[in-house]
């Protein structure tokens, strides 16, 4: 294990993008313990740039001291070392998940109240900064690249359960308004493993899964992978298990874990995904190139 520390160190990244994919190249080899630290760090960057190392740790379920030798593992001096890297981030970039919080709380504050009221006006506020994170984070190439291939697929699958279902819903509709063939991996009837094998190389997967990812859906993406269909992943990190076989990538950090987790990033960008394709559908549009829906069909056979 010393070895392997100091061929680590030699490579110690001085950037946030670089921590991350240090972490990812090295976390199939890491402890258990290690591992959710991992997933901690790169889930929540604002939250590791902004608070204490016993915060973090007990939100992480873990010992401060497990934290210092996580950071010298990956070649840090330690914890503060690798802190630093995550407060240049913050320090160079717009304001952060964590910031936009406060700022739009602070903001709102004049119109909350005691009880359900005053929770509405929390989900909005972590809603506005959710999307407005989504816009640093998704790129345009990402954007393209699945266009390219959902409008390409002989066949597009959709694979997304739990809180992800309503997700996998939507797309299904966008795109079969677009008169792509689509097919929904739905769990009901207990045969969503077996429609999936029937995926080409000629077709693609969308799999959308964010912790705790539905055992399914990580079975359906791996065993897309094996056989070489193009994957497209919508998830929480490029640690979750979706990421490593993704031919395109997109992920949604998620700033805490509890019931009231919000639908409104990853629906927004399920939206632009399919706006993206129908641009590819429609090269010669006059207009801005558009989804239909089922009833504007049924108004016009009325006429």
């Amino acid at each position: 294990m010393a070895r392997k520390d100091k061929n680590i160190a030699n490579q110690v990244p001085g950037n946030y993008e670089g921590v991350v994919n240090l972490i990812t190249q090295e976390y199939a080899n890491l402890s258990a313990g290690f591992q959710q630290i991992a997933r901690f760090l790169t889930q929540n960057p604002n939250s590791v740039a902004l608070e204490s190392i016993n915060t973090l740790a007990a939100k992480c379920g873990t010992h401060p001291s497990s934290l210092v030798r996580f950071a010298q593992h990956f070649g840090f001096s330690g914890f503060k070392h690798l802190q630093s890297v995550f407060q240049t981030r913050i320090a160079t970039a717009a304001p952060g998940f964590q910031e936009r919080i406060r700022a739009l709380e602070s903001e709102l504050s004049r119109y909350s109240s005691a009880g359900n009221l005053e929770h509405f006006h929390a989900l909005v506020v972590r809603d506005i900064a959710a999307l407005q994170d989504l816009l640093e984070t998704v790129s345009g190439e990402n954007l393209e690249q699945a266009a390219k291939l959902l409008a390409g697929a002989d066949t597009v699958y959709i694979a997304g359960q739990l809180r992800s279902e309503p997700i996998a819903s939507l797309l299904r509709y966008l795109l079969t308004m677009l008169h792509r063939r689509v097919v929904l991996l739905d769990p009901s009837g207990g045969l969503a493993t077996e429609m999936a094998a029937t995926m080409t190389q000629r077709d693609v997967l969308v799999a959308i899964a964010f912790r705790h990812y539905a055992k399914e859906v990580v079975t359906i993406a791996e065993s897309a992978a094996a056989r070489a269909v193009p994957l497209v992943a919508l998830t929480d990190s490029q640690l979750s298990p979706l990421a490593k076989d993704a031919d395109v990538l997109f992920t949604i950090a998620e700033d805490e874990y509890t019931f009231s987790r919000s639908l409104a990033a990853p629906m927004c960008l399920i939206q632009s995904i399919a706006t993206a394709t129908a641009i590819r559908l429609q090269p010669n549009a006059a207009q801005t190139p558009r989804i239909p829906t089922v009833t504007e069909g049924i108004m016009r056979k009325k006429r």
